[in-house]
């Protein structure tokens, strides 16, 4: 049973994403925000992170760097529900950054049950074939 860290500020949102993966035989740790990500991080055991990009205290970016540094061998998927008020305006592509500082994948919120479940499956799929010795459960 894969192990999945989930780090978001937003209750329900962590909420959905539990019992989502729940249901479908993940085991899941909450952490509501970074720092707490972090702690959880230390003790160790996860296949996989899903971490927000715009946190209170630690920005996501921070958090996506420094999860990706402790850990470069566990698959992050970063997600965003960013809004820019102007439209007409050019946006910074969030998503593409936290890909260049080391994110797996990326989610923008909101997203469906079945695109979250298809994009753990895959990180899971590649992160075995590279490093098969690192998971072992």
């Amino acid at each position: 049973m894969a192990h999945i860290l989930v780090v978001d500020d937003d209750p329900m949102v962590c909420m959905a994403i539990e019992v989502y993966l729940e249901r479908h035989n993940f085991r899941v740790t909450i952490a509501d925000g970074g720092e707490a990500g972090l702690r959880a991080l230390e003790s160790g055991g996860f296949d996989l992170m899903i971490i927000d990009i715009f946190m209170p205290h630690m920005r996501g970016f921070e958090s996506i760097r420094i999860f990706h540094e402790r850990a470069p061998t566990i698959p992050l998927i970063a997600m965003s529900g960013y809004a820019f008020a102007n439209l007409n305006s050019p946006a910074p592509d969030f998503l593409r950054m936290a890909l260049e500082l080391g994110a797996s994948r990326c989610l923008r919120k909101p997203f469906t049950p079945v695109a979250l479940l298809t994009v753990i499956n895959e990180c899971l799929s590649e992160a075995r074939s590279r490093f098969p010795s690192a998971m072992l459960r």
